[in-house]
């Protein structure tokens, strides 16, 4: 525990109690390295103020926010299992169906979005499916080859929908 304790301590920046984290220039003319994120004065906030990095969107996010929300809103009847915006990648839960074809089935999606235009080049959509088999447990099922597809237009129609309610509250 002691020596826990001591490695922890030997983990500081070598800044004085309650001394503001050094810049990388900083670190740099102590002739320390720059190995830790953050150093250069930023904040977490940095991540969501918009500095001119992306006029388009108005955001830092490499992802289309239109798209983004719109996939969020297609897929709401399905639980999330995780999102990153930096990333682009929406990522669901298994949703169980009442009743398809072949019994009792349930779908998992992952969405990509891979850029900050709104076109359909820049989505794409897996889609996954279990059925329960007969010794109760679910079992890998292949996908109407039309699915993916349909939730691609229904979040890009979705999008579009956004982007022209954003256009017409600008004015």
């Amino acid at each position: 525990m002691v020596a826990a304790l001591a490695l922890l301590a030997a983990c500081g920046e070598n800044n004085a109690p309650g001394e503001r984290p050094l810049t990388r220039t900083e670190r740099a003319a102590r002739g320390l390295g720059d190995d830790t994120l953050g150093t250069d004065a930023s904040t977490i906030g940095d991540l969501f103020r918009d500095n001119g990095t992306d006029p388009g969107t108005g955001q830092n996010l490499r992802v289309n926010k239109h798209l983004w929300r719109a996939a969020l809103d297609t897929l709401s009847f399905l639980p999330l299992a995780s999102t990153d915006p930096f990333s682009g990648v929406i990522v669901t839960d298994w949703g169980t169906a009442a009743q398809g074809p072949d019994g009792p089935e349930r779908f998992k999606v992952t969405v990509y979005i891979s850029d900050a235009r709104l076109t359909p080049e820049t989505l794409r959509v897996a889609v996954f499916r279990e059925v329960r088999g007969r010794d109760g447990g679910w079992q890998s099922a292949p996908v109407a080859a039309e699915l993916p597809r349909r939730i691609e237009d229904a979040i890009l129609t979705r999008a579009r929908q956004l982007r022209i309610a954003e256009r017409e509250a600008r004015g």
